[in-house]
């Protein structure tokens, strides 16, 4: 098959960075060579590579027993588009009003990619929300044949049943709970950006309802292609990659402007639509791959736990979004500690599915005196929690805490540790400050990190997206819902360790109570809640939350609304 007939829909003149003549097309790509190949770009600059490989990756995705294919497609269009102009079809609702991108794509190419989503919206009726389904069928429609291999290609994809693959949500649920794991994971590894965004938009989860869009849609052909190439070889976990350098460039190139536009959704988009000047394709991919994200099965933990918060709050089809600033109401919101303001800084800094939530005060020293004996019977049975102090001296500090205190039951008489990566701890005044959990920013203090490297680095089958090692794979193909079979997200069991010091999140006794451990605390109250020391933790590497040693004016605890207490 030449390039010229596996793109009839292609306008070839736009298509300049085209090598006709480079690489050697092999009969078939070794499978160990292909994320390889595919990160370096082996095939960027070959159509009629390209389209072998993306034959042969399809064809191997396990699929359902029944699976329309090319001639369903050549027995119904016809049916369906009728005589109208194909042009004006109507999409589906499901694609959310998503545009076809042009994607060099002659006038034929446009109509083609139009009554294929329309044939694949009545052959998927369970099809509900899928706003990038036009963008990845364009981009599948350059590698081939015709419309009816095209149709059956991304009938492929969207007919997985092979659960440790995912290709395209085709949910809102599914959607929404990827945009909420997406405002996770920049809420951790682009801070600057996420900064930026919370402070020039009155919603940053709309902000972040984008971001499959900015990949698919957005950028250009050239780049969103070679985004497409690493997918279907690595799977999913590159998007969030991808999409995590764009925003660290689109930061760098914010910040250089000196006038600023007060729709930064828009800004976002142009930016990503014009990226060819800021920043090479090859940049592009070198800072994804450098971000040192979470495991694949911690993202999936991540994105499940964001779904049984979307479902709790009703939230399973398509609706307007619950505003992360408008959870804190300005009139309703009263803190002896913190003002309205500084709770919403505190509430762009939590895990998205309880930024869902209001906050509501489950104990103060002010109401329920300086006992840490009703402390806990006052937190016991709410998970997660925020602690706020304000000193004598007028500091302000605390501390985000996953995990219900009833948990330091287990240790019995003995003071033990208990609680999950995503706590961390923060100063408020007189400076703003927020300290992770240690691994989050130096993953290499793991230990066997070579060995974990090697399995994700084993010889994929052909074809093979996104292979597990056998441990999880075996999970994952469990019978068993996931609550039952995985462990909490960010466990520390799911990583190994090399000191117990970066594993020690809260702690508590009729004593005291202790947040970050190692060669000290990163807080320490005591049983009186009166009096407490902070310093520099091996857990969340931070320093000092305010002076060394305090004396408290005013303890709060906020816990979450609508969350059933356990």
């Amino acid at each position: 098959m030449s390039y010229m007939e596996s793109g009839q829909f292609v306008d070839w003149d736009k298509m300049i960075d085209l090598e006709k003549d480079s690489p050697v097309v092999p009969s078939r790509i070794d499978s160990n060579l292909l994320k390889q190949y595919a990160r370096q770009g082996y095939w960027s600059k070959s159509h009629s590579l390209r389209t072998k490989i993306y034959e042969q990756i399809i064809k191997a995705v396990s699929c359902r027993t029944v699976t329309p294919d090319a001639e369903v497609y050549k027995d119904i269009v016809g049916k369906i588009t009728g005589k109208k102009n194909a042009s004006t079809l109507p999409m589906p609702e499901f694609v959310n009003g998503s545009a076809v991108p042009n994607y060099c794509l002659n006038t034929d190419g446009i109509v083609a990619v139009r009554k294929i989503v329309v044939c694949i919206s009545n052959q998927f009726p369970d099809i509900s929300f899928c706003p990038v389904l036009p963008a990845i069928v364009a981009l599948l429609l350059h590698y081939s044949t015709d419309e009816a291999d095209c149709f059956e290609k991304v009938c492929r994809l969207l007919a997985c049943n092979d659960r440790t693959k995912h290709f395209i949500d085709q949910t809102f649920l599914a959607y929404e709970s990827s945009c909420m794991t997406f405002g996770d994971l920049a809420n951790k590894y682009c801070q600057g950006a996420h900064k930026l965004i919370v402070s020039a938009s009155e919603d940053v989860l709309e902000v972040y309802s984008n971001w499959l869009r900015w990949i698919f849609g957005d950028l250009p052909f050239n780049y969103a292609v070679r985004v497409l190439d690493i997918f279907f070889v690595e799977g999913f976990k590159v998007l969030y990659r991808v999409a995590l350098a764009v925003l660290k460039f689109f930061r760098k190139v914010r910040i250089r402007q000196s006038e600023k536009s007060a729709d930064i959704r828009t800004d976002i988009q142009n930016f990503i639509q014009g990226i060819a000047d800021h920043v090479p394709i090859e940049k592009l991919l070198d800072k994804a791959f450098s971000i040192r994200l979470f495991s694949r099965k911690e993202i999936r933990l991540l994105r499940d736990a964001n779904e049984k918060a979307l479902k709790q709050k009703g939230i399973t089809v398509n609706q307007k979004r619950h505003n992360v600033h408008l959870a804190v109401n300005v009139e309703n919101f009263k803190s002896e500690v913190v003002s309205a303001k500084e709770m919403r800084e505190i509430w762009s800094w939590i895990p998205e599915r309880f930024a869902l939530c209001q906050p509501m005060l489950i104990f103060t020293t002010s109401d329920d005196g300086y006992s840490l004996t009703r402390f806990y019977a006052r937190c016991e049975g709410y998970e997660p929690t925020i602690i706020l102090i304000k000193t004598t001296e007028a500091e302000v500090c605390g501390a985000y805490l996953s995990t219900d205190w009833i948990e330091r039951r287990q240790g019995g008489n003995k003071l033990s540790y208990f609680g999950t990566g995503e706590c961390f701890v923060f100063k408020l005044q007189p400076e703003m400050e927020r300290y992770e959990w240690v691994i989050i920013k130096h993953p290499e203090i793991e230990a066997s990190k070579s060995l974990r490297e090697a399995c994700s680095e084993a010889p994929q089958q052909p074809g093979i997206l996104d292979t597990e090692n056998p441990l999880e794979q075996s999970l994952l193909n469990s019978s068993e819902e996931p609550s039952d079979r995985l462990s909490p997200f960010l466990a520390t069991r799911h990583f190994n360790l090399t000191s117990k010091a970066t594993s020690m999140f809260m702690a508590g006794s009729a004593e005291s109570i202790i947040i970050g451990g190692g060669s000290c605390p990163a807080l320490y109250i005591d049983g009186n809640l009166n009096r407490g020391t902070t310093g520099h933790s091996s857990t969340f590497d931070n320093l000092p939350l305010c002076s060394e040693t305090f004396q408290i004016s005013v303890l709060e605890v906020w816990g979450f609304q609508n969350i059933m207490p356990n």
